[in-house]
């Protein structure tokens, strides 16, 4: 063959320019990229550390994360549809832009035609061959959308958008609401703040608020719950220290536990410090915060470093108090033990889908590690709280009861005329469980 038979070499296609920073095409492939880090089993605050998302300016962080966050709280849903859509398996990073893109065609319908464009766009800096695969493929969700509602109605995981175990685990603890908790978890939380009550009243907090314009209203356990949540930069005097981002229903712990002055109190599990500092707010006492991962610990100093609270703060087990327990017994001990999370799941919607059912037994088996060890470090006459964000009663109700059930110096104290209060997620706080207990004096 001579060199006039060969056929005449293409020249290599050019890289895809790199997609714009403050394109829609850049917020959807870097929400791809967070998620499919949860399909992979990570957890999204680790993909968010790894993503060095504080480096992007804030409306382009803004943009990146409401998609992500959303996508994720519909995964059930989206995933079904995007399976139905798909004649093979793409991978992962492909199939993750679609499933946003997918969210965002749901959630702005008058915007298909630049959603589509920047999705195709984004699957183009990855793998410019499949771009009319992705654009058949949103196009035909568009064309076929009506249809699905009906389609996966009867499939519970993508009509609650929760797994399967969880919905039967919550049918079977929760038989009257767990419809509600379910639609709960699927909506963005709300934004509570809690005054400072060493820089002033409550009133004072109230009024504050008004003036810049903050519309909230007050709940009954002084909670600042805020009709649309807003930066914390917008916040008047958040950085002196004059308020604190709380959960309404976390900010229960301080009152219930009712410290008095001069007790000396424990926080186990404390980061990132958040009760701690209220509890210092509510009374002069001694604390001593506790928190196992050295990080999260300095999460605690900074929070108590911005209230002008001070603390003694141990890096320790508590599940081990000879590593870190001087001996001396705390009269007051508040045990917000790890949980499965899932009365929290709308502010952390990875949870849900990282989550098995067989690791419920290891968080209860955990938790009550925890309260057979810090029960020996409580006074006689003291009072231990325990506090979970979880809605299973496993890690509740089960607990306590067998908890007190080996236990025979264990007392229950009634909370408020409840001997425990369940807080199911809804438009005012996140999911919580509290019980109160006494030790035999």
């Amino acid at each position: 063959m001579t060199s006039f038979d060969r056929k005449p070499r293409r020249a290599p296609m050019p890289p895809p320019p790199p997609l714009a920073v403050d394109s829609l095409a850049f917020a959807i492939d870097q929400s791809a990229g967070l998620i499919e880090g949860v399909i992979e089993g990570k957890a999204l605050t680790e993909m968010m550390t790894l993503a060095r998302l504080t480096d992007l300016p804030r409306p382009v962080r803004g943009a990146i994360l409401d998609l992500t966050y959303s996508t994720l709280r519909e995964y059930g849903k989206g995933d079904a549809v995007l399976e139905r859509l798909l004649s093979k398996p793409l991978p992962t990073r492909l199939h993750t832009i679609l499933l946003v893109a997918i969210h965002r065609l749901a959630a702005r319908p008058d915007t298909a035609h630049t959603v589509v464009d920047q999705a195709v766009t984004a699957i183009g800096s990855i793998a410019p061959g499949l771009r009319p695969v992705a654009n058949g493929v949103l196009r035909n969700f568009l064309r076929q959308q009506a249809t699905f509602g009906q389609t996966l109605a009867g499939h519970a995981a993508s009509r609650y958008q929760h797994p399967d175990w969880w919905i039967q685990k919550l049918q079977k603890c929760l038989p009257d609401q767990w419809i509600a908790v379910l639609a709960a978890g699927n909506q963005h939380p709300p934004m509570s703040l809690r005054a400072n009550l060493r820089q002033g009243t409550l009133d004072d907090a109230s009024d504050r608020l008004h003036s810049a314009g903050i519309a909230h209203r007050v709940l009954d356990n002084g909670a600042l719950l805020l009709d649309t949540p807003v930066p914390v930069d917008q916040i008047p005097d958040f950085f002196e220290g004059r308020y604190s981002v709380q959960d309404a229903g976390a900010q229960w712990a301080a009152q219930w536990l009712a410290p008095r002055p001069g007790d000396r109190v424990l926080d186990a599990c404390a980061a990132p410090g958040g009760k701690s500092a209220h509890l210092l707010e509510t009374a002069d006492i001694n604390l001593t915060a506790l928190e196992l991962d050295p990080v999260r610990a300095r999460r605690i100093d900074d929070t108590l470093s911005r209230l002008g609270l001070k603390a003694e703060v141990l890096i320790g087990d508590s599940r081990d108090p000879d590593q870190w327990w001087d001996g001396q017994p705390f009269d007051r001990i508040l045990a917000d033990v790890p949980c499965s999370a899932s009365g929290v799941a709308r502010r952390h919607p990875d949870i849900k889908w990282l989550r098995r059912a067989t690791d419920i037994a290891g968080f209860a088996a955990q938790q009550a590690d925890i309260l057979h060890a810090l029960w020996r470090t409580l006074a006689p006459g003291g009072t231990m709280l325990y506090v979970t964000c979880s809605v299973f009663d496993e890690e509740n109700s089960d607990q306590i009861a067998r908890f007190c059930a080996s236990h025979p110096d264990a007392k229950r104290v009634t909370i408020q005329g409840r001997m425990e209060h369940k807080l199911l997620p809804d438009a005012e706080h996140d999911g919580f469980y509290y019980a109160l207990l006494e030790k035999a004096r």
